[in-house]
C-alpha cells in the first residue's frame, strides 16, 4: 500500500500556529508527502465529535492513508499513543477511544503502543505530542518504516460510549448525538434500520415537540423553513429544516430523543 497521503484532524483552530507547526514537522522528514487538512475545527477535547468526523471522511482516502488525529484532552498523562493499522488504512493520536467508530467498522489488523523514542522529536513536551510524538510518526510510517519497529503491541484500547438504537416492533428510537455546522441535527439511528422505502414514506419521526410525517430523500421535498427528517451523506438519520438552522429553530440538542415509529 502506498502511504503518501497523511491526513489531519485536530482541535487546534488555525489562530496559534500549532497545525502549521505539525506540517513542517512532517515534511521535514518526509518532503514528499501530501498533508490533507480535514479539519481543525473540533471543538476543544470534544473526542466524540473528532471520531464522528473521521468516521464520516477516512473511507474516501486512498488506501495507505495515515489519518492522524490529535484532538487530545490527556496529554502529558498516562494516556498511551498509538497506531492502529486496518485493511487499507493507518490511524495514529491518543489511546482515548477517538478512534471507537474506526473500531466498529473495520477489522483491526494491529494496533502498536507508540513507545520507540527515536522517532519522537528530540525533545518532547508535556503539552504538545501532536507535533513531538505523532507527527514525526507519521512521517516516518509515510516513509515505509514497519510497524513493529514504532513500538510494541497493545490490545486493550480505550473505546467511548457510542449510544446504540433501541429497535422496537413497531419502529426504532434513539437520541441526538452530533449537530452539524448548518445546525442540522444528526441521530444514532441508521439507514440500514429502515431500509425498505414503504416504511420510510408511512413513518412518523418524534422529536421534541415536533410530529414529521415520514422521511424524505432531499430538502427540495418540503417548502423553504419546513421541518423534515432524511437520512443525510453519513448514513444517520438527520432532524432539518430546510435552508434554515434546525437546531436554532427546534430548540433541540444532543441527547434529545427520537423515535421513529410506523
Amino acid at each position: 500500500m502506498s502511504r503518501g497521503v497523511i491526513t489531519l484532524i485536530t482541535d487546534f483552530g488555525t489562530q496559534d500556529g500549532y497545525v502549521g507547526t505539525m506540517k513542517g514537522v512532517m515534511l521535514k522528514t518526509s518532503p514528499e508527502v501530501r498533508l490533507v487538512d480535514i479539519t481543525h475545527e473540533i471543538p476543544p477535547r470534544d473526542v466524540f465529535r473528532a471520531g464522528f468526523v473521521l468516521r464520516n471522511s477516512y473511507r474516501y482516502f486512498p488506501d495507505g492513508s495515515i489519518h492522524l488525529v490529535v484532538v487530545d484532552p490527556g496529554v502529558g498523562s498516562k494516556r498511551r499513543a498509538i497506531l492502529v493499522k486496518t485493511d487499507n488504512h493507518f490511524f495514529i493520536g491518543p489511546d482515548n477511544g477517538v478512534f471507537t467508530f474506526v473500531y466498529e467498522s473495520e477489522e483491526i489488523r494491529t494496533v502498536v503502543q507508540l513507545t520507540e523514542k527515536r522517532y519522537f522529536l528530540s525533545d518532547v513536551s508535556n503539552t504538545f505530542h501532536g507535533r513531538d510524538i505523532f507527527a514525526p510518526v507519521a512521517a516516518h510510517l509515510s516513509l515505509g518504516v514497519p510497524l513493529e519497529d514504532l513500538g510494541e503491541p497493545c490490545n486493550d484500547v480505550v473505546r467511548i460510549d457510542i449510544p446504540k438504537p433501541d429497535i422496537k416492533r413497531d419502529g426504532v428510537k434513539g437520541i441526538l448525538f452530533y449537530v452539524d455546522r448548518f445546525g442540522n441535527l444528526v441521530s444514532n439511528i441508521r439507514e440500514g434500520l429502515l431500509a425498505e422505502s414503504s416504511l420510510r414514506r408511512r413513518c412518523k419521526v418524534f422529536v421534541g415537540e415536533e410530529v414529521i410525517d415520514g422521511i424524505k430523500e432531499s430538502y427540495s421535498e418540503v417548502n423553504e423553513g419546513e421541518t423534515l427528517a432524511l437520512f443525510g451523506s453519513s448514513g444517520y438519520l438527520e432532524i432539518s429544516v430546510r435552508d434554515r438552522n434546525a437546531r436554532e429553530r427546534l430548540g433541540l440538542c444532543k441527547g434529545t430523543d427520537v423515535e421513529v415509529v410506523y
